[in-house]
């Protein structure tokens, strides 16, 4: 892609600013504001709406070609007692993931600048164990043990260095032992090295050979995969008897204290690295590595960090890791006082590139300008983000039938070559990711991305259907974010009469859950206009809110965290989906996820429910056997029931009086039901295998939308559709049909005084 950016911000009042960096291989190009509409393409639709916005940005700026740099580290800065090193010793447990794909830091503190200086312990280009050594002056040594280290086994590690004699120790030793594995390997060597230490002002580094201060303005050289514990350095040299004796913490009663010793067990929820010995040589990790992982002295007695922080002194750093990949901001706008709130974006354009960078203006702070409310599901597309579901390897054609690779593949190269995974892909080592930031290009949160042939878009592009309805229909409305309620709760709702979701709102924290619980205790009203919602346990780093944290399970896909590594480091509170910490959306928004399928959706039919005399406003002007939604779908071709679905359920929270109002039939055989579904399911009381279609009566089926309406106390409502396809048949027949109908009822009667 020659021309791409990001915004240091997702969310903005008046009097914010926003910067925007980008990259573009042109020698200039043109930014513009625009406030997005609608951002499907497709002629099927009303097609591609924005509005140019007068602004202070828009104009002509010098392109300008910036690299990301990846790769997780620890960075400690330089001190008196590193200057004054001569022989050392330094030790470690790894755990390495590619020991075999070159050259990787583990412990060094390295310089190239002005010429090779200082000591690295590295996983060497053989994929074993290996020291270098420079003086300044002469060429640099390396010492290896010349047998390779084996792939995911603790190991103990350790060099030492005794400099009148330039005498070179080197040890390998795997924590078990076993016949099958590789025995101890210990290797001593002589070299004319000399001052490898001294006063050089390098920091000291874990996890890399060479790279910049925290800030990260360059790039990384030999970035380690793998996780890294206890790292100890010492101001002597060992005898090789010693250094084998230091993997045994019994047997240690011969050394004398480290000149530092970190414990990476403690401040897990920090990015802060504490060093335990006398001169507190703290450092920083940078570019999110993965904290709170089990050590080498893990038992198994305990599954979570909190209650056996001893034994999780481990940080996984990874050589995609990025936190912020730092470009210079190249514009800023200061949000003015008459900007309306709405979804924007700083449109840019080059020769034939274009690129959109959005952003949300909500009102100012503590104020509203409308009754309605539309909460845009920042956290989700964080998390989604970068998601290449259908590029190369990733692509199943049998659940995706109408996938195209090819639709973006500029986009699904660049995001494979500079190492920029969201939460749904596999780090390079085949690692889950946990951590996430906005601070880079998010490359499918984009008002015309679409990476499916039918079922697309999803998510922002997706949400834009609704802010298009919302303008056909003359509604005023203010935008809010995911971001906005983490930070605020409920007083950020209050001003509302009624909240809409995004299509697929997803990704929820424990704040969000409170805000919006509380919001519907006091008398709000709710229209869940989406599917799969109010699913996964989301975290968000307090001192760094551009980190998003999921630890997946009960899913099983693209993968699962191991059962030890299940609890987020940012908070401490359990991952996986909140209906597996008892929490299911059933209680809060009366469905819960059900089942997906990706070809073709389906409608609704009416249920006894719908003719209850409490939910006529929702049918006001439907016939009593008008099937709901069976029209062309901007999303799944055909229907508003689809992509992924959630189904009503009493057993799981769904308030008893809720009423049933529709539910979706005659899904094909790609719909299948969840996984969690699947362990739920009862041959007796649920009918029929869930991933069977559906009979006609739907509501017997797991593989099923439901539309569901409930009474909430003073006043307040919840309209659910249970549907992510719902808001793709909106604009149907120039927003005259069935859906609109729907919508438009409940939205009139939830936004009215209560």
């Amino acid at each position: 892609m020659n021309l791409v950016g990001y915004t240091d911000r997702l969310t903005a009042a008046p009097g914010d600013t926003v910067r925007f960096m980008v990259s573009s291989q042109h020698p200039r190009y043109r930014a513009d504001l625009v406030q997005l509409i609608h951002g499907d393409e497709s002629p099927a639709g009303p097609g591609y709406k924005e509005r140019e916005v007068p602004s202070a940005i828009n104009g002509h700026y010098p392109g300008r070609s910036k690299p990301i740099h990846s790769g997780s580290y620890v960075h400690i800065p330089t001190h008196p007692a590193l200057d004054t090193l001569t022989s050392f010793s330094v030790t470690a447990w790894i755990y390495p993931t590619t020991p075999a794909r070159g050259l990787q830091g583990l412990v060094t503190r390295w310089t190239d600048d002005p010429a090779p200086h200082g000591f690295a312990l590295v996983i060497g280009p053989n994929g074993d164990l290996a020291l270098h050594l420079a003086d300044g002056r002469n060429s640099p040594v390396h010492i290896a043990t010349g047998a390779p280290l084996t792939e995911r086994v603790w190991t103990f590690v350790g060099a030492s260095y005794h400099a009148p004699t330039g005498r070179v120790s080197l040890i390998q030793q795997p924590l078990h032992r076993w016949p099958i594995a590789p025995d101890q390997t210990l290797v001593t060597h002589d070299t004319a090295a000399t001052n490898v230490c001294g006063p050089s002002g390098a920091p000291l580094r874990f996890a890399a050979l060479t790279a910049g201060p925290p800030e990260r303005t360059g790039p990384i050289a030999a970035p380690y995969n793998g996780k890294l514990d206890s790292p100890r350095l010492y101001n002597r040299a060992f005898s090789p008897d010693q250094l084998s004796a230091l993997a045994d913490p019994n047997a240690n009663q011969f050394v004398a204290d480290p000149l530092a010793a970190w414990d990476f067990s403690l401040d897990i929820g920090d990015y802060r690295i504490t060093d335990t010995g006398p001169h507190r040589l703290h450092g920083q990790a940078v570019n999110m590595p993965t904290r709170g992982m089990t050590g080498h002295n893990f038992t198994g007695a305990q599954t979570s960090f909190r209650l056996a922080p001893h034994e999780y002194g481990a940080i996984y750093f990874h050589d995609d890791d990025v936190e912020d990949v730092a470009w210079e901001s190249d514009f800023q706008l200061t949000i003015p006082p008459d900007l309306p709130s709405g979804v924007y974006a700083a449109r840019l354009r080059a020769g034939d590139d274009e690129d959109h960078l959005p952003f949300c203006v909500r009102p100012p702070r503590g104020t509203a300008t409308s009754r309605i409310a539309v909460l845009m599901p920042t956290l989700t597309y964080v998390v989604y983000a970068n998601f290449r579901d259908i590029d190369g390897a990733f692509v199943d054609h049998e659940r995706v039938p109408n996938a195209d690779p090819s639709l973006h593949e500029a986009v699904f190269a660049y995001i494979r070559a500079n190492g920029i995974p969201g939460l749904y892909e596999r780090h390079s080592d085949g690692s889950g990711t946990t951590h996430v930031s906005h601070l880079r290009p998010i490359l499918n949160m984009r008002p015309k991305f679409r990476y499916r042939v039918w079922a697309a878009p999803s998510r922002f592009p997706a949400d834009l259907y609704l802010i298009d309805w919302l303008e056909a229909a003359g509604h005023q409305f203010d935008v809010i974010t995911d971001h906005d309620l983490h930070a605020e709760g409920a007083d950020l709702l209050a001003p509302y009469s009624v909240v809409l979701t995004g299509s697929h709102p997803e990704y929820w924290t424990t704040e969000m859950l409170t805000g919006m619980r509380s919001y519907l205790d006091r008398g709000g009203r709710l229209m869940y206009l989406g599917g799969n919602g109010f699913f996964g346990v989301t975290t968000i780093d307090a001192e760094r809110p551009h980190i998003a944290e999921v630890r997946r399970w009960g899913t099983s896909w693209p993968f699962e965290m191991p059962p030890a590594e299940r609890v987020h480091s940012t908070t401490g509170e359990p991952g996986g989906i909140w209906r597996n910490r008892g929490v299911a959306p059933n209680g809060l928004i009366g469905v819960g996820s059900s089942a997906a399928g990706f070809d073709r959706g389906s409608h609704y039919v009416r249920q006894p429910d719908s003719f209850d005399p409490r939910a006529a406003f929702v049918f006001d002007g439907i016939g009593d056997d008008e099937p709901i939604g069976d029209v062309p779908s901007l999303v799944v071709r055909h229907g508003a029931a689809g992509y992924e679905m959630d189904r009503l359920d009493f057993s799981l929270g769904t308030p008893p009086h809720a009423l049933l109002l529709a539910s979706s039939v005659g899904h094909s055989e790609r719909y299948t039901a969840f996984n969690d579904e699947r362990l739920d399911f009862t041959q007796g009381k649920d009918g029929m295998l869930p991933d069977s279609p559906p009979p006609s009566d739907g509501p017997h089926a797991f593989v099923r939308a439901d539309m569901v309406y409930f009474e909430t106390p003073n006043g307040g409502g919840v309209f659910s559709v249970g549907s992510i396809a719902w808001r793709g048949c909106l604009s149907h027949n120039n927003y005259d049909n069935i859906v609109s109908r729907v919508t438009g009822n409940v939205l009139r009667r939830f936004a009215a005084d209560q």
